[in-house]
């Protein structure tokens, strides 16, 4: 057991069997109703975020305006288990040791027979539902128990390609690795999150009204394969103004280190797509594939609105980790830069301040604390995440804690307001001044000037780190000081192996 808090343990382990046990103190009168919405690879490229210039997202955009979005959030880990692991568990992955793709999370001891952010609220009088990709593998973390009181099996891909559209790349045939117009018959309902988003407006509609809900929609796009049908392409020109605008060399002034973290990538280089003129297609269809999901949004909130419970329902909107296309020389995600770990972030409803937008850091660790804030059920102890409450109320309430993304043990993004320091298993270094440079062009960390800035940050760097739970693989990177020798995935990486390309 883990040494936070036994009694806590016990109680909700009482409440998740026998929720009438709750006193009566405790007992929902009318709390808030929650819609949990989860977008899976979503980065930046949102209108109200501003990190690309042609995206359009006008449900999203509309549901920051009648809320508060937090314009500086990052993710726990730049990869889907951990992330959405801190998520749902509250626990950060240097807690639970959740690095790679696997294992489940409740593979680990600790987190066999811990709530989860949906066991909380069902042990709290909420009726919970859930459909597409919440938990890594969809609705469940592993283990027996079921991790909401009703799910759907919708999700996913939906319709796919008999072979791949872009045929062989260096992943080989890996069927995720694709992009493109699908299917060609322009109909959306054979999209896993249009069923999603089919599913979820049922489930609205047909709540009982004397009970809380806690719905949540997990959508898959803009993951890859990146499919998504003409009309979304049609949104987006087909020309090179659609291209993210880069630096050649980008990463000349980087630590060798960083590579490690994408040695095999599970997605082309820039060098590979340029190579064989894929750069527009695929960001033409993470555009599109966005613009997708954004329209499986407005469908969840036209619902909510038809039905009159978008008066007494909390919207959170979220992503678990952000993608490079293109930017740093790379495709895909795994590393500790901006486009990799921020993320939209977005509050709407009973309690929340409309039209604000947060500058401070924020962290998706936040989202379990601040919704039990928000809903005035008894708070849990075990949480490392903050309550963003005041910040929902005055977009200018003080955060003195900076964001922190961790990427394997010993490598970590802190992002404070204006900086994103990063420090590797190996003890090198980068520093980006954001605002002066956005798309994190040039290195400072070796500059005199901002010694305190790195020893500002440092100070934020985790104490202790577990080690990988057993059984984890896939993405995995260990390090080893003695012989300056990194392993990822199995592979062992030294300084004198080349650089892929």
């Amino acid at each position: 057991m883990h040494p936070r808090s036994f009694t806590t343990y016990l109680l909700c382990a009482i409440l998740a069997i026998c929720p009438t046990a709750l006193p009566a103190a405790d007992q929902p009168s009318k709390r808030p109703n929650i819609l949990f919405i989860s977008i899976d690879d979503l980065n930046d490229w949102v209108g109200h975020l501003g990190g690309h210039p042609l995206v359009r997202t006008p449900h999203m955009d509309a549901l920051a305006a009648r809320g508060t979005t937090f314009v500086n959030a990052h993710c726990q880990a730049p990869i889907c288990n951990p992330s959405r692991a801190s998520v749902l568990f509250g626990l950060r992955p240097t807690t639970t040791g959740i690095y790679g793709l696997q294992p489940a999370p409740r593979a680990h001891p600790d987190l066999r027979d811990r709530l989860s952010l949906p066991q909380y609220f069902a042990a709290h009088g909420y009726r919970t539902y859930a459909t597409g990709k919440i938990h890594h593998m969809g609705t469940r973390a592993g283990g027996d128990r079921p991790e909401f009181n009703v799910t759907g099996r919708f999700g996913g891909v939906g319709s796919s390609p008999p072979e791949k559209l872009v045929g062989t790349t260096p992943m080989g045939n890996n069927r995720l690795i694709d992009w493109g117009v699908w299917p060609p018959d322009h109909d959306d309902t054979k999209k896993g999150d249009h069923q999603v988003a089919t599913w979820i407006g049922q489930q609205i509609r047909n709540a009982p009204a004397d009970q809380p809900f806690f719905i949540a929609a997990g959508f898959f796009l803009p993951h890859v394969p990146l499919y998504a049908t003409q009309r979304w392409f049609d949104l987006y020109p087909d020309d090179d103004s659609v291209l993210p605008v880069i630096l050649e060399n980008d990463r000349a002034d980087v630590p060798r280190f960083a590579w490690y973290l994408n040695w095999h990538l599970s997605s082309p280089r820039l060098k590979w797509i340029r190579e064989n003129n894929q750069w527009r297609n695929l960001v033409r269809s993470y555009l599109a594939s966005t613009s997708f999901v954004d329209a499986q949004v407005g469908r969840l909130l036209k619902t909510l609105e038809e039905t009159g419970r978008d008066k007494d329902t909390i919207v959170v909107l979220w992503s678990d980790h952000g993608w490079h296309l293109g930017e740093k020389d790379i495709s895909g995600k795994h590393t500790l830069w901006e486009r990799s770990t921020r993320v939209p972030l977005i509050f709407a409803g009973p309690g929340i301040t409309a039209g604000q937008r947060v500058t401070s850091p924020a962290e998706l660790l936040d989202i379990f604390p601040t919704l039990v804030d928000l809903t005035g059920i008894p708070e849990n102890p075990d949480l490392e995440g903050l309550s963003l409450v005041p910040q929902l109320r005055d977009a200018t309430a003080g955060r003195e804690r900076p964001a922190i993304t961790s990427h394997n043990v010993g490598n970590h993004g802190i992002r404070s307001e204006r900086w994103r320091y990063i420090r590797y298993a190996d003890g090198s270094e980068e520093l980006y001044d954001i605002p002066a440079d956005p798309r994190e062009w040039y290195n400072l960390a070796d500059k005199p000037e901002h010694a305190a800035i790195i020893e500002q940050h440092k100070k934020w760097l985790p104490e202790t780190e577990s080690p990988p739970t057993p059984g984890s693989a896939t993405r995995i990177l260990t390090y080893d000081p003695a012989t300056d020798t990194a392993v990822w995935d199995g592979t062992p990486i030294t300084r004198g192996d080349p650089i892929p390309e």
